[in-house]
């Protein structure tokens, strides 16, 4: 499994999973809608953990920098 999440994606996703667990312990949020933010939200950090989203390898997307070793290893 190679990483193809960069930085600011993977902390961009740790911050809206805080927002939404902040949302459902606040009662803001609740019923069907708080289930699924809540599934997506430990979508969003164990993703994040471990740097690779599926969704994006589907998608031939990666938000991870390229350094000049990556693109010569990858020939």
């Amino acid at each position: 499994m190679k990483k193809n999440m960069g930085t600011i994606d993977r902390t961009i996703r740790i911050i809206l999973a805080l927002a939404i667990a902040v949302l459902y312990f606040m009662n803001v949020i609740s019923g069907t809608l708080a289930i699924v933010l809540l599934v997506i939200a430990v979508v969003f950090v164990l993703t994040s953990i471990i740097g690779y989203c599926p969704l994006y390898s589907l998608l031939g997307i990666s938000s991870r920098k390229r350094t000049d070793t990556q693109e010569f290893t990858e020939f």
